[in-house]
């Protein structure tokens, strides 16, 4: 990937035109995937002034089978350098929106793959802290206490996850107050949750669990999902 390549796939934030790109290692350098618009349960194009901060939201990208968080901090956050499972580093680019603190993350757990589906999550995002909890304002996946900071890349706190988060990258409109996810940065692990989870996603979302998304619809994780379980 050249320098212009890389420069555009960072529109969530110009800090990253600071770091050197012989930093990145390995699978971690930016993904570009179709172009979705961030949209609400009618269709309607999302406006980022307009989310609750410190809620988690959920929607599905670049799949139709993987879920996302998407969180508004309430506050700024800065670029950050993120570990990777091969001690190589990459720069995350901070959050988006009118004040920067808008985040989007894969919602698939880093360890066992767990992820949100409509009867139940052991992963989210927690406003305060859960009863393992190391600080308030943390994602916490239950199935054995791995825990990521969004705030910082989705860094490992604490647990067994071997690697961050997946994020996934935004793009703010200030013009419109939209949101469009255009890929993602860091360790992806799509092929492993396609692997693990082939027979229950035929089940659960047929046929179109591989197709990429060209519209998220966004939601409340407590209206998507039925029991979102908190340790």
């Amino acid at each position: 990937m050249d320098r212009r390549s890389f420069i555009e796939s960072c529109t969530a934030g110009a800090a990253c035109l600071s770091f050197p790109l012989g930093g990145i290692a390995g699978d971690a350098h930016p993904r570009e995937y179709q172009r979705a618009v961030l949209v609400d349960e009618h269709g309607q194009p999302i406006k980022a002034s307009k989310l609750t901060p410190l809620t988690n939201y959920v929607f599905h990208y670049p799949f139709v089978a993987t879920p996302v968080f998407l969180i508004d901090l309430g506050k700024a956050v800065a670029p950050h350098v993120v570990s990777t499972k091969d001690r190589g580093a990459y720069q995350w680019p901070g959050g988006v929106g009118a004040r920067k603190s808008i985040v989007a993350y894969s919602a698939i757990c880093a360890h066992k793959l767990v992820y949100p589906t409509k009867d139940v999550s052991f992963i989210s995002f927690r406003k305060t802290r859960a009863q393992k909890g190391v600080q308030d304002e943390l994602i916490h996946c239950c199935a054995e206490h791995s825990q990521y900071d969004p705030a910082r890349g989705a860094q490992v706190l604490s647990g067994p996850a071997p690697q961050p988060l997946a994020t996934v990258l935004l793009a703010y409109d200030a013009k419109h107050d939209t949101l469009t996810a255009h890929g993602t940065l860091g360790n992806e692990v799509f092929d492993e949750f396609f692997r693990k989870y082939e027979a229950k996603l035929s089940l659960d979302v047929g046929p179109k669990a591989h197709e990429r998304v060209t519209q998220a619809t966004v939601t409340e994780l407590s209206r998507f999902c039925r029991n979102s379980i908190q340790c």
